[in-house]
């Protein structure tokens, strides 16, 4: 079986699964990594979805989202390590926040890894499937981009909400046309 078209189901899969160990245990160390390496492992295959909807839209619009969406995926990758480095190396809650506290002073932290730059991998993953769907809709249906956005946006509006929005992106990526992407025959310049 392919690894891509495996990363379009398991990469939103394991995010929402990251959401839902969240909900039943945030405080413990092991809640706390075992969360975070769903999390992980979810953005790592997130590389995977990314190039595999760039099959599917070529062109240099679709290469920027591409771009964009690597780019703040690795910020959000970085961010998930730093939390779980954190998370085991810390003895209490307490001594955690003091280990963030320190790291989030380091200019340009916050920036990079924790505010602006992750966002882009959601402004690329939209993108993206927004190009796809225009440029291939028999590859990347309309819907894709519309769950995406609303994906997005539960997970923005609080965290609890990143199993719904797991869900949300399961949806978007699995229809039988988004998991078998071809090559398209158009392409936005």
């Amino acid at each position: 079986m392919n690894t891509t078209r495996i990363s379009f189901v398991a990469a939103p899969a394991l995010i929402g699964a990251y959401g839902v160990a969240r909900l039943i245990d945030r405080t413990s160390r092991f809640g706390w990594t075992f969360g975070h390496l769903l999390m992980l492992a979810g953005l790592v295959l997130f590389a995977l979805v990314i190039v595999g909807l760039r099959r599917a839209a070529p062109g240099r619009t679709a290469t920027a989202f591409a771009g964009i969406g690597l780019i703040g995926l690795a910020a959000s990758i970085a961010q998930i390590g730093i939390d779980i480095v954190v998370g085991l190396l810390a003895r209490d809650a307490a001594d955690k926040e003091h280990m963030f506290d320190q790291i989030q002073q380091v200019p340009g932290v916050m920036p990079v890894v924790y505010t602006i730059v992750p966002i882009l991998f959601y402004v690329g993953l939209l993108g993206l499937t927004v190009v796809a769907a225009v440029v291939n809709p028999r590859v990347v249906p309309w819907w894709t981009p519309v769950l995406i956005l609303a994906g997005t946006v539960a997970a923005a509006a609080s965290l609890d909400y990143i199993p719904a929005a797991g869900v949300l992106y399961v949806l978007a990526l699995t229809s039988p046309a988004v998991r078998r992407p071809h090559r398209a025959t158009h392409a936005i310049a």
